[in-house]
């Protein structure tokens, strides 16, 4: 039998008890490992982490734990052909789609140790300006910002095993905060690795990085009133998280990123030979492809001009006619597997819900598999759906499908575009495309409100712009409504979640004192 994955919690490895849960090679379908949490001693390891490791990253300043970062970075970037070989076996993954994910992470993490090392040794931060509180200016109020003193729990996603994990440690970390990682277990392998790599090469204090696989049962149980939980996952889980005792009664923080309808919308005054047109097939169709569509952020619902309804799709189809599918080992293939044959089941699924509203414009389903065999392989060719009227539809505004699959949508007026768009009640990201700012302006103007990111493209950015799903750790990633209404990075602000924030009355003489051992919060 393939050996257990060890878990590290409590500051030593911990394997746990039973035959565990088999990952799978999701093309070829052989086991790789397996993993299990049972049997660990939970309120041991979230003891451990809470007072050994909180205690440890609090002693340190900002900028003494962005060199940790930094070193981290360093371990992570001499180990990333072992991670590209795992991600290729667990995920399914092309090389180009496994960067998104490995060197998005340590991308990540050396934003973050950059932002950290500009807060010197501080152990506060400065949040605003002092507010005079009394005719005489000696009595004023100063809102700061300090480390909680907790631990951070993260419940994560199977498509991101290394960026889900580093986007979430980076800000802990700097914060002073440790981490325990419960990953996906479908794709557990590559955090696990990338977790004992960081161990073994000890460059944190004891408690501050656990990682557990395999079942997340208990791990709520052990939060208290200064910890906080991360999840990112489906619209069901985050309900049971959310009305669990942890956060429910003990008000433990709590961050959730789920389900997105996300969308693009093209310029009613485009033309189908204008650049903002190519610019928007361009990006559906590395959208619906890049990681085979598994990716939150990616485009689900894409609005043309009624006028440009068919002649979106027959170039959007033309992109994906292209694309080889199969075994992401062969040169030559583009676009790998889901990562398992569960989630292929899932997809499948979708699209025939989805195909009650809607055409299909290109057809997957008779795509040749390259070097896999389609009985096994958990490979789904990109299919791209169409809706004249959508208007009409119901569950294409409801039903996210987390694979290839896209829904073209044509509209008559910006407004009626607008509308449909809110119709996903809450998205991580729209994408705009057109030449014309005041028509960006505009639309961000109408749909900033129910999204966490508006991505416009406009042709004078057109080899600048970072992509519709590439979520950058200087921007705000989350999303109001559906998508879970969390809110994670954009900068130093994804400190906040990990700090307590207090306002602090007092003398100006006090007030200059508390601020040599503090850094100023600048967004």
């Amino acid at each position: 039998m393939t050996n257990l994955l060890p878990n590290f919690l409590a500051g030593r490895l911990q394997t746990g008890s039973g035959p565990g849960t088999p990952l799978f090679d999701p093309v070829l379908g052989t086991e790789l490992a397996r993993v299990s949490s049972a049997g660990h001693d939970l309120a041991e390891g979230f003891a451990f982490a809470r007072e050994q490791g909180g205690s440890a990253l609090r002693a340190m300043g900002y900028a003494q734990r962005a060199e940790m970062l930094n070193a981290i970075v360093q371990v992570l970037q001499a180990n990333r052909d072992s991670y590209y070989a795992i991600a290729t076996a667990n995920s399914g993954t092309t090389t180009k789609d496994s960067a998104v994910d490995i060197d998005g992470g340590i991308f990540t993490l050396g934003y973050y140790a950059k932002q950290g090392a500009a807060l010197g040794d501080a152990r506060l931060l400065l949040d605003g300006e002092r507010i005079r509180m009394a005719k005489d200016p000696l009595f004023q109020t100063q809102h700061v910002m300090s480390p909680t003193r907790g631990v951070a729990l993260f419940i994560n996603a199977f498509n991101f095993p290394s960026w889900g994990l580093w986007e979430k440690a980076a800000p802990a970390l700097l914060s002073g905060v440790p981490v325990i990682i419960k990953p996906a277990t479908a794709t557990a392998w590559l955090t696990q690795r990338m977790v004992m790599d960081v161990i073994d090469a000890k460059i944190l204090p004891p408690g501050a990085l656990s990682v557990i696989c395999g079942s997340s049962a208990g791990l709520m149980d052990q939060l208290q009133a200064f910890d906080v939980v991360s999840f990112t996952g489906s619209a069901e889980t985050a309900r049971i998280i959310r009305s669990h005792p942890a956060v429910a009664e003990r008000s433990v923080r709590c961050n959730i990123e789920a389900d997105s309808l996300n969308s693009a919308l093209l310029d009613p005054a485009a033309s189908a030979d204008s650049e903002s047109f190519q610019l928007l097939v361009n990006e559906v169709a590395r959208e619906m492809t890049v990681k085979s569509g598994q990716k939150c952020t990616a485009i689900r619902r894409v609005f043309v001009p009624r006028a440009l309804y068919d002649a979106a799709a027959q170039a959007i189809g033309a992109k994906l006619a292209k694309i080889s599918v199969g075994n992401p080992r062969v040169e030559t293939v583009r676009m790998g597997a889901l990562v398992s044959r569960e989630q292929f089941d899932s997809v499948q699924a979708g699209i025939a819900q989805l195909r009650s509203e809607a055409e299909v414009l290109h057809d997957g389903s008779a795509v040749a598999l390259v070097d896999a065999d389609p009985a096994v392989a958990a490979c789904v060719a990109p299919t791209l759906l169409g809706c004249r009227e959508p208007s009409k539809a119901r569950v294409l505004h409801q039903v996210e499908v987390f694979g290839p699959v896209a829904t073209l949508m044509a509209y008559d007026s910006a407004e009626e575009a607008y509308a449909l768009i809110r119709r996903g009640e809450g998205s991580l990201v729209t994408s705009l495309y057109s030449a014309d700012p005041v028509f960006i302006a505009q639309a961000t103007q109408e749909l900033a409100s129910s999204h966490g990111r508006v991505h416009a493209v406009s042709p004078d950015i057109a080899a600048l712009h970072s992509g519709h799903g590439n979520v950058m750790p200087m921007s705000l990633h989350g999303g109001p409504g559906r998508a879970g209404g969390g809110e994670e990075l954009g900068g130093l602000r994804a400190l906040n979640f990990y700090h307590r924030r207090s306002a602090v009355q007092a003398s100006t003489v006090a007030l200059d004192q508390l601020a040599t051992q503090a850094a100023r919060l600048v967004y």
